[in-house]
């Protein structure tokens, strides 16, 4: 597939253009560039929301598709005339054109704010990156003999019992959780955002976290009215919220 147009990118959302734009990014062109480029693709990554290490995997293997198939498409030309200078021109102001127009869209549309990003060293941008390869190839830990009880439900819980063989590990049994399947340890317990989360249940609360590396996730227990002013406080310190309200 040919990408024309950054929504041509699978899992590229409306919000990233604007997200593209603060790390000097504007065209197709240039992001093709920063996906094959190793330091600008952890930036991207890094910058933009909901984007991981497999969706600019993807986005690389897109623009090389392309690629071949432009290269397939467009016949080998001999003896063509170099294109003028007017040409070069119009072309110049189109793309402008369209950058500019694709700006004007994200900020009258307003249905969508760049949220905040925590400020992160580039150790623990890795250790993210890494996490998030380990945790898709992690199985599905299951209880024991959860096939066989439907009562029991198939919600992890560790075998017992001096007869258990998946206790004593023999063959075909399901995985258990064990210490190998973990990931780096310096960012356990993060949101994948890097953000450390900290449970809000008032307004006041707000005011002991730190925005740059904390951010609030309010408690079930809160009601609507108080969520609304959790919520506009954040806004107001720069807090990110991470289960906001869907407005």
């Amino acid at each position: 597939m040919t990408v024309k147009e950054f929504k041509d990118l699978p899992g590229f959302k409306e919000g990233n253009t604007a997200e593209l734009e603060s790390i000097g990014i504007t065209t197709v062109d240039q992001l093709k560039d920063a996906v094959n480029d190793a330091a600008k693709a952890k930036e991207i990554i890094k910058t933009l929301s909901g984007v991981g290490p497999k969706t600019v995997e993807n986005w690389k293997k897109n623009f090389a598709t392309g690629e071949t198939a432009k290269a397939k498409k467009e016949p080998v030309k001999t003896g063509a005339a170099p294109k003028t200078a007017k040409a070069e021109l119009q072309k110049e102001n189109a793309v402008s054109a369209t950058a500019e127009q694709a700006k004007t869209e994200v900020v009258e549309a307003g249905a969508y704010t760049v949220q905040a990003k925590p400020e992160l060293d580039e150790k623990t941008v890795d250790a993210l990156a890494k996490r998030a390869v380990i945790s898709g190839s992690r199985p599905a830990f299951k209880r024991q003999e959860w096939f066989r009880y439907p009562t029991l439900g198939d919600k992890w819980r560790r075998p017992k019992g001096i007869h258990s063989k998946m206790k004593r590990g023999l063959k075909r049994r399901p995985p258990m959780v064990e210490i190998g399947y973990g990931g780096p340890a310096e960012v356990r317990g993060l949101h994948p955002s890097g953000f450390e989360e900290v449970l809000v249940y008032k307004p006041e609360d707000l005011e002991k976290l730190d925005p740059k590396k904390q951010a609030a996730r309010i408690g079930g227990t809160v009601g609507t009215k108080k969520r609304l002013a959790i919520e506009s406080r954040a806004k107001e310190l720069g807090i990110r919220v991470l289960n906001r309200m869907v407005a």
